[in-house]
């Protein structure tokens, strides 16, 4: 985990609806903090919100939540958007302890789709995942879990159990038996065009 992301917040005593309309209207996002102790109603600017959530790492890292001059720990665990505005509505954060396990999703990057035996064939590969939530310490919480196509051939496809993990780190699906190992990534045949 190469970048630290600081999301610095102050803690609100107001709840409900008008509470959090008020909230937005002054230019802040209103939050909930969860876990280990009571849940915490915080409230974070806007714009620096905005500027944190441009990164796909902060989605997969361990944040610094720093609430009234007091940093902790936590990682994302929701975030709820305008439909129609760039607009943060509301974050959910969850506290953690560095000694206890957690559910994060990994975003998957996958690599050489274009230049693996497939990609030279005209293939297409058809992603049915772009995350991944694994289990795992949060010291080996990995950024991406990386998927290199150069090997897949045309009608072959990559199953969550043949993805490469870093050490200590496991994949949650998998973990309910071997019927949830689904296909992550599958190399097609494009489609034949016709000329007229």
């Amino acid at each position: 985990m190469s970048n630290v992301f600081e999301f610095v917040a102050e803690s609100r005593t107001s709840t409900g609806k008008t509470a959090a309309r008020a909230s937005r209207r002054g230019g802040n996002v209103p939050a909930v903090v969860y876990g280990h102790g009571e849940p915490q109603m915080i409230v974070l600017n806007h714009n620096e919100v905005v500027k944190h959530l441009a990164h796909e790492e902060v989605y997969s890292h361990i944040l610094d939540l720093t609430i009234d001059g007091k940093t902790e720990k936590a990682i994302l665990k929701g975030v709820q958007r305008h439909p129609a505005k760039v607009r943060v509505l509301h974050l959910d954060f969850l506290r953690i302890d560095l000694n206890d396990r957690i559910k994060v999703h990994v975003p998957l990057h996958f690599t050489n789709e274009h230049t693996g035996i497939g990609g030279k064939k005209g293939g297409v590969a058809t992603h049915t995942r772009t995350d991944v939530e694994v289990f795992c310490l949060p010291a080996y919480l990995p950024e991406f879990i990386e998927i290199d196509l150069a090997n897949l051939d045309v009608g072959q496809s990559i199953h969550l159990s043949e993805l490469k993990l870093p050490a200590n780190v496991q994949i949650v699906e998998l973990t309910h038996g071997a019927d949830h190992d689904v296909a992550v990534v599958s190399m097609q045949a494009a489609k034949a065009t016709t000329e007229e």
